[in-house]
Protein backbone atom coordinates (compact mmCIF):
# COMPACT_ATOMS: atom_id res chain seq x y z
CA UNK A 1 0.00 0.00 0.00
CA UNK A 2 2.84 2.40 0.75
CA UNK A 3 4.38 1.76 -2.69
CA UNK A 4 1.01 2.37 -4.33
CA UNK A 5 0.66 5.70 -2.56
CA UNK A 6 4.18 6.68 -3.62
CA UNK A 7 3.31 5.99 -7.24
CA UNK A 8 0.18 8.11 -6.94
CA UNK A 9 2.23 11.01 -5.65
CA UNK A 10 4.80 10.72 -8.39
CA UNK A 11 2.25 10.75 -11.22
CA UNK A 12 0.25 13.78 -10.10
CA UNK A 13 0.20 16.73 -12.49
CA UNK A 14 0.84 20.36 -11.49
CA UNK A 15 -2.87 21.10 -11.78
CA UNK A 16 -3.65 18.56 -9.09
CA UNK A 17 -1.74 20.06 -6.18
CA UNK A 18 -3.31 20.66 -2.82
CA UNK A 19 -2.63 23.71 -0.68
CA UNK A 20 -1.11 21.87 2.25
CA UNK A 21 2.57 21.02 2.79
CA UNK A 22 4.08 17.65 1.89
CA UNK A 23 6.37 18.02 4.92
CA UNK A 24 5.59 19.08 8.50
CA UNK A 25 6.10 22.74 9.48
CA UNK A 26 9.80 23.71 9.49
CA UNK A 27 11.71 23.27 12.72
CA UNK A 28 12.36 27.02 12.94
CA UNK A 29 8.67 27.70 13.63
CA UNK A 30 7.19 27.51 17.15
CA UNK A 31 6.21 23.99 18.16
CA UNK A 32 2.58 25.08 18.48
CA UNK A 33 1.89 28.79 18.03
CA UNK A 34 2.98 29.35 14.43
CA UNK A 35 1.23 31.98 12.28
CA UNK A 36 -0.85 29.31 10.58
CA UNK A 37 -1.81 27.67 13.86
CA UNK A 38 -2.97 31.01 15.30
CA UNK A 39 -5.31 31.51 12.35
CA UNK A 40 -6.45 27.90 12.51
CA UNK A 41 -7.00 28.11 16.26
CA UNK A 42 -9.12 31.26 15.92
CA UNK A 43 -11.23 29.86 13.10
CA UNK A 44 -11.68 26.48 14.73
CA UNK A 45 -12.63 28.05 18.06
CA UNK A 46 -15.32 30.14 16.34
CA UNK A 47 -16.78 27.06 14.66
CA UNK A 48 -16.65 25.07 17.89
CA UNK A 49 -18.57 27.82 19.69
CA UNK A 50 -21.40 27.49 17.18
CA UNK A 51 -21.38 23.70 17.39
CA UNK A 52 -21.50 23.84 21.21
CA UNK A 53 -24.53 26.15 21.21
CA UNK A 54 -26.61 24.42 18.55
CA UNK A 55 -27.71 21.18 20.31
CA UNK A 56 -28.57 22.98 23.55
CA UNK A 57 -30.39 25.79 21.75
CA UNK A 58 -32.42 23.44 19.56
CA UNK A 59 -33.25 20.91 22.31
CA UNK A 60 -34.07 23.45 25.02
CA UNK A 61 -35.79 25.76 22.53
CA UNK A 62 -38.11 23.02 21.33
CA UNK A 63 -38.90 21.79 24.85
CA UNK A 64 -39.48 25.34 26.10
CA UNK A 65 -41.70 25.96 23.08
CA UNK A 66 -44.02 23.13 24.03
CA UNK A 67 -42.65 20.38 21.81
CA UNK A 68 -42.05 16.92 23.24
CA UNK A 69 -38.95 14.83 23.91
CA UNK A 70 -39.57 12.89 20.69
CA UNK A 71 -39.28 16.09 18.63
CA UNK A 72 -36.03 17.08 20.36
CA UNK A 73 -34.60 13.61 19.76
CA UNK A 74 -35.57 13.63 16.09
CA UNK A 75 -34.02 17.08 15.70
CA UNK A 76 -30.68 15.78 17.01
CA UNK A 77 -30.94 12.80 14.68
CA UNK A 78 -31.51 15.08 11.66
CA UNK A 79 -28.46 17.09 12.72
CA UNK A 80 -26.08 14.19 13.29
CA UNK A 81 -27.49 11.71 10.74
CA UNK A 82 -26.26 13.52 7.59
CA UNK A 83 -22.95 14.14 9.30
CA UNK A 84 -22.47 10.45 9.99
CA UNK A 85 -23.67 9.37 6.57
CA UNK A 86 -21.65 11.83 4.47
CA UNK A 87 -18.40 12.28 6.38
CA UNK A 88 -16.74 9.52 4.31
CA UNK A 89 -17.31 11.55 1.17
CA UNK A 90 -16.00 14.58 3.03
CA UNK A 91 -12.69 12.76 3.48
CA UNK A 92 -12.42 11.95 -0.23
CA UNK A 93 -13.43 15.45 -1.31
CA UNK A 94 -10.89 16.94 1.11
CA UNK A 95 -8.16 14.97 -0.66
CA UNK A 96 -9.44 15.95 -4.11
CA UNK A 97 -10.24 19.65 -3.65
CA UNK A 98 -7.99 20.41 -0.61
CA UNK A 99 -9.09 20.35 2.98
CA UNK A 100 -8.90 24.12 3.40
CA UNK A 101 -11.17 24.91 0.46
CA UNK A 102 -13.74 22.33 1.50
CA UNK A 103 -13.71 23.63 5.08
CA UNK A 104 -14.30 27.21 3.88
CA UNK A 105 -17.21 26.06 1.70
CA UNK A 106 -18.66 24.16 4.68
CA UNK A 107 -18.41 27.25 6.90
CA UNK A 108 -20.24 29.35 4.32
CA UNK A 109 -23.00 26.72 4.05
CA UNK A 110 -23.33 26.72 7.85
CA UNK A 111 -23.49 30.51 7.86
CA UNK A 112 -26.45 30.43 5.49
CA UNK A 113 -28.21 27.64 7.38
CA UNK A 114 -27.91 29.48 10.70
CA UNK A 115 -29.26 32.72 9.24
CA UNK A 116 -32.35 30.77 8.14
CA UNK A 117 -32.56 29.00 11.53
CA UNK A 118 -32.52 32.41 13.20
CA UNK A 119 -35.45 33.56 11.06
CA UNK A 120 -37.28 30.30 11.79
CA UNK A 121 -37.01 30.59 15.57
CA UNK A 122 -37.69 34.35 15.61
CA UNK A 123 -40.85 34.12 13.50
CA UNK A 124 -41.99 30.73 14.80
CA UNK A 125 -41.80 27.18 13.46
CA UNK A 126 -44.82 26.64 11.26
CA UNK A 127 -43.64 23.29 9.94
CA UNK A 128 -41.12 21.04 11.66
CA UNK A 129 -39.78 19.82 8.31
CA UNK A 130 -38.25 23.28 7.82
CA UNK A 131 -36.26 22.91 11.03
CA UNK A 132 -35.23 19.36 10.17
CA UNK A 133 -34.12 20.41 6.67
CA UNK A 134 -31.90 23.20 7.99
CA UNK A 135 -30.40 20.89 10.60
CA UNK A 136 -29.61 18.46 7.80
CA UNK A 137 -27.77 21.24 5.94
CA UNK A 138 -25.78 22.01 9.10
CA UNK A 139 -24.97 18.32 9.58
CA UNK A 140 -23.89 17.95 5.96
CA UNK A 141 -21.66 21.02 6.19
CA UNK A 142 -19.98 19.61 9.28
CA UNK A 143 -19.46 16.31 7.45
CA UNK A 144 -17.54 18.21 4.77
CA UNK A 145 -15.57 20.16 7.39
CA UNK A 146 -14.56 17.47 9.87
CA UNK A 147 -12.00 15.34 7.93
CA UNK A 148 -9.89 18.35 7.05
CA UNK A 149 -10.03 19.73 10.59
CA UNK A 150 -8.03 16.77 11.86
CA UNK A 151 -5.57 16.46 8.99
CA UNK A 152 -4.72 20.18 9.19
CA UNK A 153 -3.34 19.97 12.74
CA UNK A 154 -0.06 18.17 11.86
CA UNK A 155 0.44 20.69 9.06
CA UNK A 156 0.31 23.81 11.24
CA UNK A 157 2.05 22.60 14.44
CA UNK A 158 5.13 20.48 15.13
CA UNK A 159 3.94 19.37 18.60
CA UNK A 160 0.79 17.53 17.52
CA UNK A 161 -0.30 16.43 21.01
CA UNK A 162 0.32 19.90 22.41
CA UNK A 163 -1.69 21.43 19.56
CA UNK A 164 -4.50 18.94 20.14
CA UNK A 165 -4.42 19.81 23.83
CA UNK A 166 -4.79 23.50 22.98
CA UNK A 167 -7.63 22.76 20.56
CA UNK A 168 -9.33 20.48 23.08
CA UNK A 169 -9.06 23.26 25.66
CA UNK A 170 -10.60 25.66 23.16
CA UNK A 171 -13.36 23.15 22.47
CA UNK A 172 -13.94 22.90 26.19
CA UNK A 173 -14.01 26.67 26.69
CA UNK A 174 -16.53 27.04 23.91
CA UNK A 175 -18.36 24.10 25.46
CA UNK A 176 -18.30 26.04 28.71
CA UNK A 177 -19.54 29.36 27.35
CA UNK A 178 -21.63 28.18 24.42
CA UNK A 179 -24.21 26.04 26.24
CA UNK A 180 -24.48 28.54 29.11
CA UNK A 181 -25.11 31.37 26.65
CA UNK A 182 -27.51 29.26 24.62
CA UNK A 183 -29.41 28.14 27.72
CA UNK A 184 -29.66 31.69 29.04
CA UNK A 185 -30.90 33.08 25.72
CA UNK A 186 -33.42 30.26 25.34
CA UNK A 187 -34.58 30.97 28.87
CA UNK A 188 -35.33 34.54 27.77
CA UNK A 189 -37.10 33.30 24.65
CA UNK A 190 -34.28 34.37 22.31
CA UNK A 191 -33.35 31.12 20.58
CA UNK A 192 -33.13 32.97 17.27
CA UNK A 193 -30.28 35.13 18.59
CA UNK A 194 -28.26 31.99 19.33
CA UNK A 195 -28.44 31.26 15.62
CA UNK A 196 -27.36 34.83 14.76
CA UNK A 197 -24.26 34.46 16.95
CA UNK A 198 -23.54 31.10 15.32
CA UNK A 199 -23.77 32.61 11.84
CA UNK A 200 -21.25 35.31 12.75
CA UNK A 201 -18.92 32.66 14.20
CA UNK A 202 -19.02 30.58 11.01
CA UNK A 203 -18.21 33.68 8.97
CA UNK A 204 -15.19 34.29 11.23
CA UNK A 205 -14.05 30.70 10.77
CA UNK A 206 -14.23 30.97 6.98
CA UNK A 207 -12.19 34.19 7.00
CA UNK A 208 -9.47 32.69 9.20
CA UNK A 209 -9.18 29.56 7.07
CA UNK A 210 -8.93 31.75 3.97
CA UNK A 211 -5.96 33.52 5.60
CA UNK A 212 -3.95 30.27 5.99
CA UNK A 213 -0.88 30.08 3.78
CA UNK A 214 0.07 26.46 3.23
CA UNK A 215 2.42 24.79 0.80
CA UNK A 216 1.65 22.39 -2.05
CA UNK A 217 1.51 18.62 -2.20
CA UNK A 218 0.39 16.30 -5.04
CA UNK A 219 -3.28 15.29 -4.96
CA UNK A 220 -4.66 11.87 -5.98
CA UNK A 221 -4.43 11.29 -9.76
CA UNK A 222 -7.38 12.59 -11.75
CA UNK A 223 -8.10 9.12 -13.19
CA UNK A 224 -8.97 7.59 -9.82
CA UNK A 225 -12.67 7.25 -9.09
CA UNK A 226 -14.41 8.34 -5.93
CA UNK A 227 -15.03 4.71 -5.00
CA UNK A 228 -11.36 3.81 -5.50
CA UNK A 229 -10.36 6.63 -3.16
CA UNK A 230 -12.86 5.32 -0.60
CA UNK A 231 -11.48 1.79 -1.02
CA UNK A 232 -7.91 2.97 -0.38
CA UNK A 233 -9.07 4.73 2.77
CA UNK A 234 -10.90 1.60 3.91
CA UNK A 235 -7.82 -0.57 3.38
CA UNK A 236 -5.71 1.82 5.44
CA UNK A 237 -8.38 1.92 8.15
CA UNK A 238 -8.80 -1.87 8.25
CA UNK A 239 -5.04 -2.44 8.43
CA UNK A 240 -4.87 -0.87 11.92
CA UNK A 241 -6.53 -3.12 14.50
CA UNK A 242 -6.20 -0.53 17.27
CA UNK A 243 -8.11 1.96 15.12
CA UNK A 244 -11.07 -0.17 14.07
CA UNK A 245 -11.10 -1.83 17.48
CA UNK A 246 -11.82 1.49 19.17
CA UNK A 247 -14.52 2.30 16.62
CA UNK A 248 -16.33 -1.02 17.07
CA UNK A 249 -16.40 -0.50 20.84
CA UNK A 250 -17.51 3.11 20.38
CA UNK A 251 -20.44 2.11 18.17
CA UNK A 252 -22.12 0.32 21.08
CA UNK A 253 -21.31 3.22 23.39
CA UNK A 254 -22.87 5.71 20.95
CA UNK A 255 -26.16 3.83 20.60
CA UNK A 256 -26.72 2.85 24.22
CA UNK A 257 -25.05 5.59 26.26
CA UNK A 258 -23.77 8.69 24.47
CA UNK A 259 -26.56 9.01 21.88
CA UNK A 260 -29.60 9.06 24.18
CA UNK A 261 -28.01 11.06 26.98
CA UNK A 262 -28.50 14.66 25.81
CA UNK A 263 -32.19 14.29 25.00
CA UNK A 264 -32.98 12.16 28.06
CA UNK A 265 -31.08 14.52 30.37
CA UNK A 266 -32.88 17.51 28.84
CA UNK A 267 -36.21 15.76 29.42
CA UNK A 268 -35.40 15.51 33.14
CA UNK A 269 -33.44 18.70 33.82
CA UNK A 270 -35.43 21.28 31.80
CA UNK A 271 -38.88 20.52 33.34
CA UNK A 272 -37.47 20.24 36.90
CA UNK A 273 -34.80 22.95 36.94
CA UNK A 274 -35.24 25.02 33.76
CA UNK A 275 -33.29 25.62 30.54
CA UNK A 276 -30.70 27.77 32.33
CA UNK A 277 -29.75 24.89 34.64
CA UNK A 278 -29.47 22.58 31.64
CA UNK A 279 -27.13 25.06 29.99
CA UNK A 280 -25.11 25.32 33.22
CA UNK A 281 -24.68 21.55 33.39
CA UNK A 282 -23.42 21.43 29.82
CA UNK A 283 -21.12 24.34 30.65
CA UNK A 284 -19.75 22.32 33.59
CA UNK A 285 -18.89 19.57 31.12
CA UNK A 286 -16.95 22.18 29.19
CA UNK A 287 -15.14 23.33 32.33
CA UNK A 288 -14.01 19.79 33.04
CA UNK A 289 -12.87 19.36 29.46
CA UNK A 290 -10.77 22.53 29.81
CA UNK A 291 -8.97 20.89 32.71
CA UNK A 292 -8.61 17.65 30.76
CA UNK A 293 -7.23 19.44 27.72
CA UNK A 294 -4.72 21.43 29.79
CA UNK A 295 -3.65 18.24 31.54
CA UNK A 296 -3.15 16.47 28.21
CA UNK A 297 -0.85 19.23 26.91
CA UNK A 298 1.73 18.21 29.53
CA UNK A 299 0.79 14.62 30.32
CA UNK A 300 2.26 12.43 27.57
CA UNK A 301 1.97 8.78 28.60
CA UNK A 302 3.78 6.04 26.72
CA UNK A 303 0.43 4.27 26.17
CA UNK A 304 -1.96 7.13 25.28
CA UNK A 305 -5.10 5.11 24.52
CA UNK A 306 -4.77 3.13 27.75
CA UNK A 307 -4.49 6.38 29.70
CA UNK A 308 -7.50 7.79 27.86
CA UNK A 309 -9.57 4.69 28.61
CA UNK A 310 -8.86 5.03 32.33
CA UNK A 311 -9.96 8.66 32.16
CA UNK A 312 -13.26 7.59 30.55
CA UNK A 313 -14.20 5.70 33.71
CA UNK A 314 -15.59 9.02 34.97
CA UNK A 315 -18.24 9.15 32.24
CA UNK A 316 -21.05 7.29 34.11
CA UNK A 317 -21.14 9.81 36.99
CA UNK A 318 -23.55 12.26 35.33
CA UNK A 319 -26.29 9.84 34.20
CA UNK A 320 -25.99 8.03 37.54
CA UNK A 321 -26.47 11.33 39.34
CA UNK A 322 -29.65 12.04 37.39
CA UNK A 323 -31.03 8.62 38.34
CA UNK A 324 -30.18 9.22 42.01
CA UNK A 325 -31.80 12.69 41.85
CA UNK A 326 -28.67 14.55 42.88
CA UNK A 327 -29.04 18.32 43.39
CA UNK A 328 -27.86 20.56 40.56
CA UNK A 329 -24.60 21.51 42.31
CA UNK A 330 -23.63 17.85 42.64
CA UNK A 331 -24.56 17.17 39.02
CA UNK A 332 -22.31 20.09 38.09
CA UNK A 333 -19.43 18.43 39.97
CA UNK A 334 -20.15 15.16 38.17
CA UNK A 335 -20.10 16.90 34.80
CA UNK A 336 -16.74 18.48 35.60
CA UNK A 337 -15.29 15.04 36.34
CA UNK A 338 -16.83 13.66 33.15
CA UNK A 339 -15.35 16.55 31.20
CA UNK A 340 -11.84 15.84 32.50
CA UNK A 341 -12.14 12.24 31.34
CA UNK A 342 -13.57 13.20 27.95
CA UNK A 343 -10.88 15.84 27.48
CA UNK A 344 -8.00 13.49 28.18
CA UNK A 345 -9.46 10.73 25.99
CA UNK A 346 -10.12 13.13 23.13
CA UNK A 347 -6.55 14.43 23.02
CA UNK A 348 -5.02 10.96 23.30
CA UNK A 349 -7.27 9.60 20.56
CA UNK A 350 -6.87 12.50 18.12
CA UNK A 351 -3.09 12.55 18.56
CA UNK A 352 -2.84 8.80 18.05
CA UNK A 353 -4.77 8.97 14.77
CA UNK A 354 -2.89 12.02 13.48
CA UNK A 355 0.57 10.65 14.29
CA UNK A 356 0.06 6.97 13.44
CA UNK A 357 -1.66 7.41 10.04
CA UNK A 358 0.25 8.74 6.97
CA UNK A 359 -0.74 12.26 5.99
CA UNK A 360 -1.62 11.36 2.39
CA UNK A 361 -4.52 9.16 3.53
CA UNK A 362 -5.33 10.84 6.85
CA UNK A 363 -8.41 12.70 5.57
CA UNK A 364 -10.02 9.46 4.39
CA UNK A 365 -8.99 7.37 7.39
CA UNK A 366 -10.23 10.07 9.74
CA UNK A 367 -13.51 10.11 7.82
CA UNK A 368 -13.95 6.37 8.40
CA UNK A 369 -13.09 6.89 12.06
CA UNK A 370 -15.67 9.65 12.46
CA UNK A 371 -18.33 7.77 10.49
CA UNK A 372 -17.93 4.75 12.73
CA UNK A 373 -17.73 6.58 16.03
CA UNK A 374 -20.46 9.14 15.33
CA UNK A 375 -22.54 7.06 12.93
CA UNK A 376 -24.46 5.30 15.67
CA UNK A 377 -25.17 8.51 17.61
CA UNK A 378 -28.30 9.51 15.65
CA UNK A 379 -29.72 6.03 16.19
CA UNK A 380 -29.28 6.39 19.94
CA UNK A 381 -30.67 9.92 19.84
CA UNK A 382 -33.72 8.96 17.77
CA UNK A 383 -34.46 5.98 20.02
CA UNK A 384 -34.23 8.04 23.21
CA UNK A 385 -37.90 9.06 23.27
CA UNK A 386 -39.36 5.63 22.40
CA UNK A 387 -36.97 3.93 24.85
CA UNK A 388 -38.03 6.25 27.68
CA UNK A 389 -41.67 5.59 26.81
CA UNK A 390 -41.15 1.83 26.83
CA UNK A 391 -38.74 1.39 29.75
CA UNK A 392 -38.71 4.63 31.72
CA UNK A 393 -36.09 7.33 32.13
CA UNK A 394 -34.16 5.64 34.94
CA UNK A 395 -33.71 2.36 33.08
CA UNK A 396 -32.46 4.10 29.94
CA UNK A 397 -29.96 6.11 31.96
CA UNK A 398 -28.81 3.05 33.95
CA UNK A 399 -28.18 1.14 30.71
CA UNK A 400 -26.04 4.10 29.66
CA UNK A 401 -24.10 3.88 32.93
CA UNK A 402 -23.42 0.17 32.49
CA UNK A 403 -22.42 0.53 28.83
CA UNK A 404 -20.04 3.41 29.63
CA UNK A 405 -18.26 1.27 32.23
CA UNK A 406 -18.08 -1.66 29.81
CA UNK A 407 -16.69 0.66 27.12
CA UNK A 408 -13.72 1.68 29.26
CA UNK A 409 -13.17 -1.93 30.30
CA UNK A 410 -13.24 -3.15 26.69
CA UNK A 411 -10.72 -0.50 25.61
CA UNK A 412 -8.35 -1.59 28.36
CA UNK A 413 -8.88 -5.28 27.66
CA UNK A 414 -8.05 -5.04 23.93
CA UNK A 415 -4.31 -5.61 23.47
CA UNK A 416 -3.65 -3.47 20.34
CA UNK A 417 -5.51 -0.53 21.94
CA UNK A 418 -3.97 -0.86 25.38
CA UNK A 419 -0.41 -1.22 24.11
CA UNK A 420 -0.38 1.35 21.28
CA UNK A 421 2.81 3.42 21.86
CA UNK A 422 3.11 7.18 21.73
CA UNK A 423 4.85 8.77 18.73
CA UNK A 424 7.29 11.37 20.10
CA UNK A 425 6.82 14.95 18.85
CA UNK A 426 9.06 16.16 16.03
CA UNK A 427 12.19 18.01 17.18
Amino acid sequence: MAECLTEHTATATPSQVQDRPAEPPPTGEPAIWSRNFRYYFTGRSAGLLSWAMLPVAVSAGLLSGGYGLDTAGYAMAFLVGPFAGLVLFGGVLADRFTARRLMIAADLANLGAHVLLALLFIHGIDHLWQLYALLMVAGTANAMFQPGSASTVPLVARDVQGANGVLRTSEALTGLGGPALAGALVGFGATGWVMVISAVAYGTSAACLFALRLGAVPAPPAGESLWHNLAVGWQEFRARSWLWGVIVIWMFFAVLSWGPQLSVAAGVIVPEHGATAFGLLNAALGAGTVAGGLLAIRYKPERPLAAGAVAMLAYPLYPLGIVLDWPVWLLVAAQVAVGVGVGVWGVMWATSVQTQVPGEVLNRVHAYEVAGSVGMYPIGSALAGPAVGAFGTDRVLLVGVAVALLTAAALLATHPIRTLPRVPPRP
